[in-house]
């Protein structure tokens, strides 16, 4: 005689939500992956962050078909009681066993292949124009296209990051190291930490890192109240010091986005030297010395400060653009508060995420994110695939009434300046005071 199966309830299921004891549900069975999370290889925060809920659409967005069989061994032999799925949900998971079926995420294309090959090219220009030329204005090129090595560099670390981009794990692990730490100074260790977590909550304030810009950028005035960001473990305090910068980020934006590569530099160091797990941390570290090694050596036979200044600086300001790229698919798009929830998972990453129109000609400089939609949904798939499967999206939008927003890249830029403009606004409001000082007091006396 078959066995009854065991049920708990969804308010049970609920309790088991913390770091020592970690449940979830996928396809109604119940896992407890407590000790999984220390070996997750995504890292604790999207186990933390779907913790005591359905997490069946992250699973199959994340997740190739052979990790189903790895399941069993957590499984807990209790089922979620009146368990059920959403038409959204159903139609999702139908399109991701279809994208399977065709092998579009194990036909990766040429786009590695070719970027790696367009990033020796320009990293040779850049220190042949350094080394063999005399002239300023080459210098100063050559820093811009170093820039633009960083930016296809970002898009291999990217990539990399969410699926494997070359024939074998240990090719790829190379690849990695090479493209983020050796080459452009970012640890891939701290950008998989960050990018997961990102992906898992998007754009709830507290939760999605990529948000949370505080003392610099405030995309929704609920950041005045200090939230807690429970990506980094700290209170996001909006003092007088905050409340003047924040009141001015519309026109700090872009300057401050020239520079924002330092951000990244620092985080990466900042968890390196952690007490955090790190996998692979000597590999990390060692190649991020090796970046700063060669960078500073190439800065320094420049022949006079002047130039060695616009040379970082040109590197610092053409890289930019990507950082506005980042920001450009989630600042201007809806936020919310609270961890995100298993059981509105595709409406939750269109409503997050915003599409950038171009022409394919132009697919090289987004790097894949001008399918921002699509690339939520469906992390494992890759860039060369987006195209072709945006109108299978928008169809599946269009049919369950949900939104399906893009842009073109202009109309983006005033989009997110306008979102930055109005908290600016909010934040200069003083009938909600906080702590001033005297900075804050000259700025804003009228009459």
């Amino acid at each position: 005689m078959a066995e009854s199966r065991r049920y708990i309830s969804q308010a049970e299921l609920e309790s088991h939500k913390k770091p020592e004891d970690l449940w979830i549900s996928i396809q109604g069975k119940i896992y407890d992956v407590t000790e999984w999370s220390h070996d997750h290889p995504g890292g604790a925060p999207p186990l933390l962050n779907l913790a005591g809920q359905d997490a069946t659409d992250a699973f199959v967005a994340y997740h190739p078909g052979l990790a189903w069989q790895y399941l069993d061994k957590f499984f807990t032999g209790y089922y979620l009681e009146d368990y059920s799925v959403s038409e959204v949900s159903k139609d999702y998971r139908k399109l991701a066993a279809e994208f399977s079926k065709m092998g579009l995420f194990e036909k990766k294309g040429h786009v590695t292949c070719i970027t790696l090959c367009f990033i020796a090219l320009l990293f040779c220009i850049s220190v042949y124009g350094v080394l063999c030329c005399d002239s300023a204005w080459v210098h100063l090129c050559s820093g811009g296209l170093m820039g633009f090595l960083w930016i296809q560099s970002g898009w291999i670390g990217h990539d990399s990051g969410h699926y494997q981009v070359m024939s074998t794990r240990k090719f790829n692990r190379f690849t990695q190291i090479l493209t983020g730490n050796c080459l452009a100074g970012i640890s891939i260790a701290w950008w998989k930490w960050n990018h997961n977590a990102h992906h898992i909550a998007c754009n709830s304030l507290d939760f999605d890192p990529d948000l949370q810009h505080m003392p610099f950028f405030a995309v929704s005035s609920k950041f005045f109240h200090s939230l807690t960001s429970y990506f980094y473990e700290r209170k996001m305090n909006f003092d007088s010091a905050t409340r003047f910068l924040v009141s001015y980020q519309h026109w700090t934006y872009y300057p401050v986005m020239c520079f924002a590569r330092i951000n990244l530099f620092a985080q990466s160091l900042i968890l390196l030297l952690s007490k955090r797990k790190v996998p692979n941390r000597g590999q990390e570290i060692l190649g991020v010395l090796v970046f700063w090694t060669w960078y500073p050596l190439l800065v320094s036979c420049l022949p006079n400060w002047t130039e060695r200044l616009m040379f970082v600086v040109a590197s610092f300001a053409v890289t930019g653009i990507q950082h506005v790229q980042f920001c450009l698919n989630h600042f201007s798009s809806s936020v919310y508060l609270g961890p995100p929830s298993g059981n509105d998972w595709f409406e939750k990453q269109t409503e997050g995420s915003l599409n950038i129109l171009c022409s394919s000609w132009m697919d090289w400089f987004h790097g894949g994110l001008q399918f921002q939609i699509e690339h939520h949904l469906f992390p494992r798939l890759p860039r060369c695939h987006l195209r072709k499967v945006s109108p299978l999206v928008k169809e599946l939008c269009k049919k369950h009434s949900l939104q399906y927003n893009c842009a073109s890249f202009w109309m983006a830029n005033v989009m997110t300046i306008g979102t930055l403009r109005s908290a600016a606004l909010q934040a200069r409001d003083l009938t909600s005071p906080v702590p001033k000082n005297l900075v804050w007091e000259a700025v804003n006396t009228h009459g």
